[in-house]
């Protein structure tokens, strides 16, 4: 049935769709989670993006493509890490700082690794495959995993409840012997590992091109459904869904001549990032974030 056909594609498209949000914000949560906050997951997601293509696209092989995105995101959560929690700089400005750096980098490493001007498209070799038979990426199963191992990683474990009480009471968790300043940084270096492999679904799995623009503004969402998720990452698991589902939705629509004549494409565009914000907007003041987020930590 053509129908049943619609809504396959739908939800299959929805699945590429999610991921990137999906695991940029369960970076996030682990980030936050320790007590820092890290606002350039929208340059993480970018300079991984750009080197998982180069990688990949050289080799042939898409697996060192995603192992270099996941290795530059560790890399540039390090750098992030160290100042925010070592030197107690400010976190937001060193955020700010990888967005911008970022924006400019990529767009002059494109024109200097391939010689064209802000786009370029990888060898068909140089693509993450399909799961046969099911038309979806193994990095979606991964992505279900990885949420439902972080949930039990904060929830279930000893290990978990040190990184929470270095983001609500660091002090309480120095007296009884967590180090607050080494979770803090191997949390921010985890947490911006999953924003590079967030970088990698958008750049040789899911969109298969590098842009100077590639992630649009999902880094920004993605810290939006941190809140939605009361930095839980089962609840980021549901907002990504929401936002993959309205994407794609929207991606049909364009496709629809009576919409289009009614509704301009590049405000189509907006849909979905207007009604995540919409759905986020309802539950801010009844989510509380980690009380010692983004404050760096100095023993007495």
């Amino acid at each position: 049935m053509p129908e049943l056909d619609i809504v396959m594609s739908i939800l299959i498209q929805s699945t590429w769709a999610m991921m990137p949000i999906l695991l940029a914000s369960l970076g996030e949560i682990l980030t936050e989670r320790s007590g820092v906050v890290n606002i350039g997951l929208e340059g993480i997601m970018l300079l991984s993006a750009l080197f998982a293509v180069y990688v990949a696209d050289t080799t042939l092989n898409p697996w060192l493509g995603v192992a270099t995105a996941i290795a530059v995101g560790a890399l540039i959560g390090l750098i992030h890490g160290v100042i925010a929690v070592y030197l107690k700089g400010d976190q937001i400005i060193s955020g700010l700082g990888i967005n911008t750096f970022a924006a400019g980098f990529v767009a002059y490493a494109i024109d200097v690794f391939w010689h064209v001007r802000g786009y370029y498209t990888p060898k068909p070799e140089a693509k993450v495959p399909k799961i046969p038979g099911l038309e979806i990426s193994p990095l979606f199963i991964a992505s279900i995993v990885v949420a439902a191992l972080l949930f039990i990683l904060l929830y279930k474990t000893r290990t978990g409840l040190a990184i929470r009480a270095c983001g609500e009471n660091p002090e309480a968790a120095d007296v009884v012997g967590v180090n607050v300043e080494l979770v803090r940084l191997l949390s921010t270096v985890a947490g911006s590992a999953l924003t590079g492999l967030a970088g990698a679904v958008l750049s040789i799995d899911w969109l298969a091109a590098i842009t100077k623009q590639l992630p649009a503004g999902r880094g920004f969402i993605a810290l939006a459904i941190v809140n939605f998720a009361n930095w839980n990452p089962l609840y980021a698991l549901l907002g990504s869904a929401i936002f993959g589902a309205l994407w794609t939705a929207t991606e049909y629509m364009k496709n629809l001549a009576y919409i289009t004549r009614v509704i301009p494409i590049p405000l189509l565009n907006t849909v979905p990032y207007i009604a995540t914000l919409a759905v986020v907007a309802g539950v801010i003041g009844k989510s509380r974030p980690p009380r010692s987020v983004g404050v760096p930590y100095r023993r007495e």
